[in-house]
């Protein structure tokens, strides 16, 4: 269950994030006048609508949250979750905006939340239900190509973003630009390759250009490169999955323990990803997955020794009851708020290492900065290009032959002559976003004595950006 109203005793995630830009700001002396604007939510609306279930009507309850919409649109995920409420969409509006601006993508912060648990309900209800909830948020101003553009987040997919897109091209024929509307659909309908991994992918991204910076790993008592790290991921969802499977693919780190709802599984020599994923499709769960230790408390697997903790699954999950005992060297925040204010500064104190959700887990808005775009320029990148890259990489692979008398093996040639299609500029253009951000951030830290963690950094990045922009405009 998520922790978002009340911290286990301390402060609650919306509380969390207000306190931690108030510090910021307190750093930056900024203005108290744009100070109180940046920690105001512009506007946030409640709905609730009857759909018909089984013969009978259930009313269902959802609300969307404006932060900021300093840039256009406004942007952020929608989630289905039974614990939903106004508070915890307000709180994920504001990281949004905050989220947009560290990593430059000129969106402003929004978000939205259906209180419904989906696994409860047939293909066809959900559809209904989320087909309902568009007409309620675009009849409200709150869904379109140019104001406001939900994505999946927690409990939605592609294929509810999918319905919405449908939804808004019903009730708007005669707007050419109706994909623009969602992102996060899919690739046949408008998405682009490489959204639904792109969150988990742009985790290993961060975590790639960190073990860049010797001085950072030894900051976190690590040493040499990500390969070989030892890592723990709590939730094996969307996120979890895609940043643990690359990670261990591509990174050759240890995936040493996996925490899900039914308990955690645990193997020193390595688990695979993939493997346990496709188990618990099977199974609806982990209990019994072979070669591994089975810990009915998933929870205390959090706290188990490790050099990396992917939280990737629901807010306060690391408190102050387990804070002390967290023997992991860095953790990577895949989830919105995993740990709670009063957990951090402990932490912080201790020595370890966050690299923070504002930065973590933005992969998801960059991708879909990249399918907006996609959608309003109506072709897809790489149409254009791609033959005449090719065609360079040819002649190039020539000069070198004729040049050298010698012949490029097959491997170089074809490596050389491939133009790059709209999968892989995906790719590049989040691991570049990723990479920078990262270099600012630390930079940030470095450069300035009253920051001591990377979280502070990014959010003291991220209101110097949106404070430029209110002194432009007026506030």
């Amino acid at each position: 269950m998520s922790d978002t109203k009340f911290a286990r005793g301390g402060m609650s995630f919306r509380e969390s994030v207000e306190h931690t830009v108030d510090q910021a700001i307190g750093i930056m002396d900024l203005d108290p006048g744009i100070g109180n604007a940046l920690k105001t939510c512009q506007s946030v609306i409640q709905i609730s609508f009857p759909v018909e279930i089984n013969g009978k009507a259930e009313i269902f309850t959802g609300w969307r949250a404006t932060h900021s919409d300093h840039r256009l649109p406004s942007k952020g995920g929608i989630r289905y979750a039974p614990i939903v409420d106004q508070d915890e969409v307000e709180a994920l509006a504001a990281l949004m905006t905050y989220k947009c601006a560290i990593v430059d993508v000129p969106f402003g912060g929004s978000k939205g939340g259906l209180c419904v648990d989906p696994r409860k309900y047939e293909r066809h209800q959900l559809e209904a239900i989320t087909r309902r909830f568009a007409r309620e948020l675009i009849g409200k101003g709150y869904l379109s190509p140019a104001k406001n553009v939900p994505a999946p987040d927690m409990g939605t997919g592609p294929r509810e973003m999918g319905w919405m897109t449908d939804t808004y091209r019903q009730l708007f024929p005669d707007d050419i630009n109706y994909m623009g509307a969602v992102t996060g659909k899919p690739v046949e309908h408008g998405g682009v390759r490489g959204r639904h991994e792109a969150t988990g992918r742009g985790v290993k991204y961060a975590l790639r250009e960190f073990f860049r910076h010797g001085d950072e790993v030894r900051r976190a008592g690590l040493d040499g490169d990500l390969g070989g790290k030892r890592v723990i991921v709590q939730g094996l969802g969307n996120v979890g999955y895609h940043a643990a499977h690359f990670l261990q693919t591509e990174d050759d780190c240890i995936i040493i323990g996996i925490i899900e709802r039914d308990g955690a599984i645990i193997n020193e020599d390595g688990l695979d990803v993939a493997s346990v994923q496709e188990y618990m499709k099977e199974n609806d769960g982990i209990r019994g997955y072979p070669d591994a230790t089975f810990e009915k408390d998933g929870a205390s697997v959090l706290t188990a020794d490790c050099d990396i903790l992917i939280p990737a699954a629901l807010e306060g999950v690391i408190t102050t009851d387990n804070a002390d005992e967290i023997q992991a060297h860095l953790i990577a925040e895949a989830a919105n708020g995993p740990v709670t204010y009063e957990a951090d500064e402990r932490l912080r104190k201790r020595g370890v290492e966050i690299i923070p959700d504002a930065y973590c887990n933005a992969g998801g808005v960059i991708v879909s900065y990249f399918e907006w775009i996609r959608n309003l320029n109506h072709v897809r990148f790489g149409r254009m290009e791609k033959r005449f890259h090719e065609a360079r990489g040819r002649h190039i692979i020539s000069a070198i032959e004729l040049t050298t008398n010698t012949t490029v093996p097959d491997w170089l040639r074809e490596e050389i002559a491939q133009g790059a299609n709209e999968f892989d500029l995906v790719r590049s253009g989040l691991d570049d976003t990723m990479r920078l951000a990262m270099q600012e951030i630390i930079e940030k830290r470095r450069s300035n004595e009253r920051i001591h963690d990377y979280r502070m950094a990014a959010y003291v990045i991220a209101i110097e950006k949106i404070a430029r922009s209110y002194l432009d405009i007026g506030y």
